[in-house]
């Protein structure tokens, strides 16, 4: 079932958000060559909670940490260890937070150094496809335009989306329906509403669109070894503009 927020439930969102966009903001200066993903891990968890708040992924499903955090060919659900970033890593970090009872979410891919320029393209569409999805999310619209404005917009530049993970409602939950495919679903496409709240997150490979889990049950990574990257904004369908709930002040740039 589809549950449609208040307005008030979506001032608690936003504040779950605004914290997520504080985390991200503190590791910016972190994600360096040296410091170990456990290290930034640490940060994550002490900030979330410094500010009265539990780290949502932390525990859930079993997984053991604050972050998710993905280098080069990784996707999604990287578990931070001792691991040392260094140049030229394509790092994503997903960070969700819950507080009195709501959730926030949200995923940034950085760089370490160097990297090249077709690294730097896929960082750009990919990055840009969030937002053409995020225009096609208005009331009256399917949730298929938003799945077929990013989808477009990362084919066209030869790059390829991951199918086997995909967005999410969000509320009172850390995933709640409807799914939110990064290409145009083949199954139920809601029409969107006003109090909708969707996590969009293009996951977009450099090369084949196919993932491998690892033998930890969580690390994906794409099959062909090639660099993913990953941005993720929280957007409540209004009657008017997409409201972005993980914008602030202070956007943060890829």
């Amino acid at each position: 079932m589809i549950v449609l927020r208040t307005d008030r439930e979506l001032d608690l969102m936003v504040e779950a958000n605004r914290i997520v966009g504080l985390v991200h903001r503190t590791l910016k200066p972190l994600v360096k060559g040296g410091t170990t993903t456990r290290e930034l891990d640490s940060v994550v968890e002490d900030v979330i909670r410094s500010h009265g708040a539990e780290p949502a992924f932390k525990g859930y499903k079993g997984y053991p940490a604050a972050s998710c955090i993905s280098i080069n060919e990784q996707v999604v659900h990287g578990i931070p260890g001792s691991r040392k970033l260094v140049d030229g890593d394509i790092v994503s970090i997903d960070i969700g937070v819950k507080l009195r009872g709501y959730y926030g979410d949200q995923a940034i891919t950085r760089v370490v150094g160097n990297i090249s320029e077709r690294e730097k393209e896929l960082l750009k569409v990919t990055r840009e496809s969030l937002f053409k999805g995020i225009e096609q999310a208005v009331a009256g619209r399917r949730l298929s335009d938003i799945c077929g404005a990013v989808q477009n917009w990362v084919e066209q530049f030869g790059f390829s989306v991951v199918r086997q993970f995909v967005g999410h409602g969000i509320g009172r939950r850390l995933h709640e329906e409807p799914a939110v495919p990064n290409y145009v679903p083949p199954e139920r496409n809601p029409r969107l509403r006003k109090g909708m709240v969707l996590a969009i997150e293009p996951m977009v490979n450099l090369g084949t669109h196919e993932v491998v889990v690892a033998d930890d049950g969580w690390t994906a990574s794409a099959a062909d070894g090639l660099p993913s990257a990953h941005f993720e904004h929280v957007v409540a369908i209004t009657r008017g503009e997409p409201r972005i709930l993980t914008m602030f002040e202070e956007e943060i740039d890829a």
